[in-house]
């Protein structure tokens, strides 16, 4: 067996495929160390700048001191604390929506929610582009799961009309990891009413960004009993974890049914304290989202009439396609080369190859004009 893994890998290697991992040795930061090589940040998603505040270190440090390290047991036994709970409540007030429940990781989210909702019987709707786990969450729900083109709504119109399940699910990304274009929120909870069905929205990279902070749903001022909303910590309020919010009777049902929130260690309390910390930055320090889209506005005005392929987006996700892995894989490496460090995504993750770049309100104006002019340098290569 360990034969076949290793022509595996060497098949990855001659189709450019396969994956390696850096090593960071410092903070987070639009400037880090790499491998002993310090660069420029164009690959993380901390969009807002706030993985390494002073704010955030403080409350965590704070926590450490009143809860300790580990929580020691998961939420349904001893290990849910007081800021776990602060936390949940802050979150479903921010948002304006009834109750919220905490998981580690916005993975184990979406993995419990929809193994939760749906099953064998019921009928699950989903993205084409949609995240990673969001495609094993419907898999492993025994739902029938079906698939149509992106944002493709008449598509989804024609299955949902097709569909005789007990239990219909709309699952979709509200900002896509890859492409960096957003979900017709609006066209899709009016399908979800129209036909009875849930809409949970992943806004792994809207929350903090959108809507004042507050996310997508807010960015197009929705509300409604069908939506199942998820958060995560990781990216904009540069923390760990996640949040899902949603109508009472739902969140309750995730408590009892869940099994990534029941059969697992509650995540440290001072994780939790210190995301408690980052929504109040996030409230009251809008200035970082109107910076971030200063940059995002530098950059692609930066690159309008070059050769660069980039994306429609408006978001701080903005890929640059090319023609093949690599091209990809050489573009990346003569950023690095050149003090940048921006990721070379290629298949299987994304149909085209592309790259990357990321924007964060943690860079400077100076920052992007680096970038731009290391890629105007390269146009056409």
């Amino acid at each position: 067996m360990l034969d076949e893994l290793e022509a595996g890998l060497l098949a990855l290697d001659a189709g450019h495929l396969r994956r390696r991992r850096r090593v960071v040795s410092s903070p987070q930061a639009a400037r880090l160390e790499v491998d002993g090589k310090h660069l420029l940040n164009f690959c993380g998603n901390d969009y807002l700048g706030l993985a390494n505040d002073v704010r955030l270190r403080v409350a965590v440090q704070a926590g450490v001191e009143a809860y300790g390290v580990g929580s020691g047991a998961s939420h349904l036994v001893c290990g849910h604390q007081l800021p776990h709970e602060q936390l949940e409540q802050r979150f479903a007030a921010w948002l304006g929506l009834p109750v919220a429940l905490g998981f580690a990781t916005g993975y184990m989210a979406n993995l419990g929610v929809i193994t939760a909702l749906m099953g064998r019987g019921d009928a699950v709707f989903a993205d084409k582009l949609n995240h990673a786990s969001l495609n094993d969450a419907c898999v492993l729900s025994r739902a029938d799961f079906r698939r149509f083109a992106h944002n493709d709504l008449a598509a989804l119109e024609h299955l949902l009309a097709a569909s005789t399940a007990r239990r219909k699910l709309i699952a979709v990304d509200a900002v896509y990891s890859m492409d960096g274009d957003m979900a017709p929120l609006p066209a899709l909870l009016a399908l979800a009413e129209r036909y009875d069905a849930w809409l949970y929205v992943d806004d792994a990279h809207g929350f903090g960004v959108l809507g004042g902070g507050r996310g997508s749903l807010a960015h197009w001022g929705l509300r409604s009993p069908r939506l199942i909303y998820l958060a995560t910590l990781g990216k904009a309020a540069g923390v760990a974890g996640a949040l899902v919010a949603a109508e009472t009777a739902v969140i309750e049902w995730l408590i009892n049914k869940a099994h990534t929130a029941i059969y697992t260690t509650a995540a440290p309390a001072a994780i939790a304290q210190a995301a408690c910390a980052s929504l109040s930055v996030m409230a009251a320090e809008g200035w970082r989202r109107e910076r971030l889209q200063a940059h995002i506005a530098q950059l692609r005005e930066g690159l309008r009439t070059s050769r660069y392929a980039l994306l429609p987006s408006e978001s701080a996700i903005q890929p640059i396609v090319v023609s093949n892995s690599e091209q990809a894989l050489r573009l990346s490496q003569q950023l690095w080369e050149r003090g940048i460090w921006v990721a070379a995504i290629r298949p299987p993750t994304v149909a085209t190859a592309r790259l990357r770049v990321t924007l964060s309100a943690a860079h400077e104006t100076t920052d992007v004009a680096a970038l731009l002019a290391a890629l105007l340098e390269l146009d056409g290569n």
